[in-house]
Formats: C-alpha cells, sequence, structure tokens
C-alpha cells in the first residue's frame, strides 16, 4: 500500500476530508439555527404560523442583562399581539404592501413603524442613564463657535413653528447631541417632545431649527416621556417612528408615485 493509505481504498487524506464535509456541515447547520433565535416561527398574513420544522428553531437560550437587570430568553413564544394596526392591503394576494386606513402619523405603520424594546433607559457602562438633557449632565456645554438651538422656534416643513428648544439632550457615551427638547403648544397645554437630531437642522443664520419631515402642527403630536429627565429605549423608539413616518406621511403629496 502506498505511504498513508489505511486500507487498499481509505487513506489519510480521504477521512481529512470527510471529516471536513460532516464538520461544515455542522457548521452551517448552526449558524442556520441561531439566525432563528429572534423573529422566529414565521406567520401568514391571516396569523398562522409556518411550520419551522423539528430542526431549524433552537433551544432556548439565557442571556443575563447589564447591570444586573434579569434575564431575556430567546426564543420564546412572546408575539406581538399587544398592538392592533388601521390598514388595509391593496390586493388580495398574499404578501400584497398595506395602507393605513386611520392617521399614519400615529398608527405606528409604514415608515413610523417601530420595535417594542425595553421601556428603560440605555445605560453607561457605569449604570447611569445614557442619554440626558444638559440640565442634568451640566459637564456638558455647546462650543462658543456653535449656534445654541435652546430658545431657538422649531419650523417645520410647511414654514410653521411648531415649538420653541428648551434644552439638548446629549450622550455620554458617545459625546454627541442625540435629541432637541421641544416645548410645543397643544389643545391640553404645552408638550415636552424630543426631535432626533439628525431630523434637525440648527439655522444660526436665522436664529431657528428647521425640520423637513413633519409639519409644524405635528410636533404637538408627537410621543412624550414619561420621565422628564430620562428617555427610555421604547420612547426612543416612538421618537425616532414619529419623525421617520412623517417623511412619507406628513403631507398627502408625499404619497404620489414619482413618475
Amino acid at each position: 500500500m502506498e505511504t498513508g493509505a489505511i486500507t487498499p481504498y481509505i487513506d489519510v487524506a480521504q477521512l481529512v476530508l470527510y471529516g471536513f464535509w460532516l464538520f461544515f456541515f455542522g457548521l452551517v447547520l448552526y449558524l442556520r439555527r441561531e439566525d432563528r433565535r429572534e423573529g422566529y416561527p414565521l406567520e401568514h398574513d391571516d396569523g398562522r404560523i409556518v411550520d419551522p420544522g423539528i430542526v431549524w428553531i433552537p433551544a432556548p437560550k439565557v442571556f443575563r442583562l447589564r447591570h444586573g437587570h434579569g434575564t431575556v430568553a430567546v426564543p420564546n413564544d412572546k408575539r406581538d399581539s399587544s398592538r392592533s394596526f388601521a390598514t388595509a392591503p391593496t390586493a388580495r394576494w398574499p404578501g400584497s404592501p398595506s395602507v393605513p386606513t386611520g392617521d399614519p402619523m400615529l398608527d405606528g405603520v409604514g415608515p413610523g413603524s417601530y420595535a417594542l424594546r425595553s421601556d428603560t433607559p440605555d445605560l453607561t457602562l457605569e449604570g447611569h442613564p445614557k442619554i440626558v438633557p444638559m440640565r442634568v449632565a451640566t459637564e456638558y456645554s455647546i462650543e462658543e463657535r456653535d449656534p445654541d438651538p435652546r430658545g431657538m422656534p422649531v419650523v417645520g416643513m410647511d414654514g410653521e413653528i411648531g415649538g420653541t428648544v428648551s434644552d439638548v439632550w446629549v450622550d455620554r457615551s458617545e459625546v454627541v447631541i442625540r435629541y432637541l427638547e421641544v416645548t410645543a403648544a397643544a389643545a391640553d397645554g404645552p408638550r415636552s417632545v424630543l426631535l432626533p437630531m439628525n431630523f434637525a437642522r440648527v439655522d444660526g443664520a436665522r436664529g431657528q431649527v428647521r425640520v423637513r419631515s413633519v409639519k409644524g402642527h405635528h410636533f404637538a403630536l408627537a410621543p412624550v416621556r414619561a420621565n422628564a429627565d430620562q428617555v427610555t429605549l421604547l420612547e426612543e423608539e416612538r421618537a425616532m417612528a414619529f419623525y421617520g413616518g412623517g417623511t412619507l406621511y406628513a403631507d398627502p403629496s408625499r404619497q404620489e408615485p414619482w413618475l
């Protein structure tokens, strides 16, 4: 027999090749199971569960949250059944696009949709709230060569004033401005809402903050916080979704075809 041969028909090279095939098969199976920890099993449009089979859904794994804030096990049987959406399909075939039937600025649909994240603040490595207003994070200040948005009116896409910037919210970990706090006039009195910085443009020359995604009266409809000096992950998600939804739903003309 040749060097390396175990029998006249099997040698070491063959065993290594077969071993690699088995390892690669196991790796693909493991990865395909792990990427189904969230969002699975799938559902049909009518709510029926798609049978995932006995192989593809992994056993639950427990993750310990930072700072001793409990544990999360995934996959689990939790479903987003706490919300109902005012939408209707545009066609009868499965998977057809849906259009809003209520107020799309408030219904959380389309570009205004959001995930039910934890209703707790994001924390720094030291366990303190990560995103706070500058009235709390007094160690931060606006660079003197930059325009200070506090006190500036906030102007919507229609040129109407929707409120006034009352404070600036900073990210203690990233050292950047995340939100502008806007005091908006509502029917039931002043409301304090957050405006994500990426939706705002501070115009120092005109002394105003311009927002193209919503109109002036929409600021009074923006989500509010439970704590005046903190914002939770869920509240951040809803704030982003509100202004994101405005990019399509704030004005009916934005839903028309481009061509």
